[in-house]
């Protein structure tokens, strides 16, 4: 996609519905941006003069991040710890299908915006409340933010080099995991309501969203008394599935199921590995991973990346080069199917971004609209529709 997206069409899954979004940096907004992505029309509350921290976020003397996150979003400006910003946002919620907040618990009420008094003016509301630790319990009231949700959620202490501190990964996951589960629950909540005619409170914790993609972290303990700890970049008893090295470079295969095991054997000139006790089936090969992974490294040092990653497709081995934005800009598969799309934007020119996933086949999400550049630059067009002022 290129070209100016300001008055793009309005069509998408979610056509028709109106969202408030009252969240800053990212587990709220990123909610947003999903749902604007769909087709919402989104309506950002930023305070008035500062706007969204996120604006200054990212890398250059231009930050990026915002352009991305703030897309299909339009601009209101509202001070919320006045009346007067209360007030305008009160009559936006009236109109609006979901409202999302990741504010500390307590913060809208403080604010005269408890989601009971909202929901009792506006039934058909669905609020969409992010925090850390969720709304109740002994923890809620703390401050949250999204490495602290990794950290008790398990994800930390299992990412890293075994000799070394937990590390963390090079994005907000616990953010754009309680974030995806918002829009989820919002979804749902959406789907319900039709029957129903009522909305109601979508509770996401973020250290409940890490802790839902943990896998068999917690039966694995209770059962079986195995405690997951930092194994860089192997899974235990996963194999083969890592990073080998090239001439050139690194290169991912995973190859622990059987029949592609055998595969990757053939591409080895070594059939015979896959009829070996110690590699035959998936326990075995997990019992000698560290040995079957310096076989498999020893292998792959005489190719380059090319020649390995056209050896493994050749033999149907699931493996791919590690890629970065540079090579994302240039591959071929991004481009085919859009999953980069180019934004023309009025003071940086064209923006290349992320696209809009998933891909839906007659109501696709795309990029409609460019992040507002100013903040509040929306308010009178959104109140003159949403509200007739």
């Amino acid at each position: 996609m290129s070209g100016s997206t300001e008055n793009a069409d309005a069509t998408g899954s979610l056509q028709g519905v109106r969202v408030v979004e009252l969240g800053q940096l990212i587990a709220g907004p990123f909610c947003g941006q999903l749902l604007g992505d769909m087709g919402a029309e989104v309506a950002k509350v930023e305070p008035p003069e500062s706007g969204d921290p996120m604006r200054a976020w990212g890398q250059g003397d231009k930050p990026t991040w915002w352009r991305v996150i703030a897309r299909n979003k339009y601009s209101v400006a509202a001070d919320l710890k006045t009346a007067e910003g209360q007030d305008l946002v009160r009559r936006l919620i009236a109109e609006a299908d979901i409202l999302i907040e990741n504010f500390r618990p307590g913060t809208l009420e403080k604010w005269s915006l408890d989601p009971r008094d909202l929901m009792e003016m506006n039934p058909r509301l669905i609020v969409v409340r992010v925090s850390g630790y969720g709304q109740w319990g002994p923890y809620a009231a703390r401050a949250g933010f999204g490495g602290i949700a990794e950290a008790m959620g398990g994800w930390r202490k299992i990412v890293g080099e075994p000799d070394r501190p937990p590390a963390r990964m090079g994005v907000s996951i616990g953010d754009t995991l309680a974030a995806t589960y918002g829009c989820m629950g919002a979804l749902a909540a959406l789907h319900e309501r039709a029957t129903s005619g009522k909305g109601q409170i979508v509770d996401v914790a973020l250290y409940e969203s890490v802790l839902q993609v943990m896998e068999g972290l917690i039966p694995e303990w209770a059962i079986a008394g195995h405690k997951r700890e930092r194994t860089g970049s192997t899974l235990p008893g996963i194999a083969p599935s890592n990073v080998y090295s090239c001439s050139d470079g690194e290169f991912l295969i995973g190859a622990n199921q059987d029949s592609v095991f055998a595969r990757l054997c053939e591409a080895m000139g070594q059939a015979d590995l896959a009829t070996d006790e110690r590699y035959r089936t998936h326990t075995a090969r997990g019992k000698h991973q560290a040995e079957l992974d310096a076989l498999i490294n020893a292998w792959t040092r005489r190719f380059t990346v090319a020649e390995l990653e056209t050896l493994m497709n050749e033999h149907g081995v699931p493996a791919g080069r590690i890629l970065d934005a540079e090579d994302m800009l240039s591959d071929p598969h991004f481009a085919a199917r859009e999953a980069i799309v180019m934004v023309d934007d009025a003071e940086l020119g064209p923006v290349p971004m992320q696209g809009a996933f998933p891909k839906l086949s007659r109501t696709p999400s795309k990029i409609r609209r460019n992040a507002p550049r100013d903040v509040g630059q929306d308010t009178a067009e959104i109140c003159r529709r949403w509200l007739g002022d």
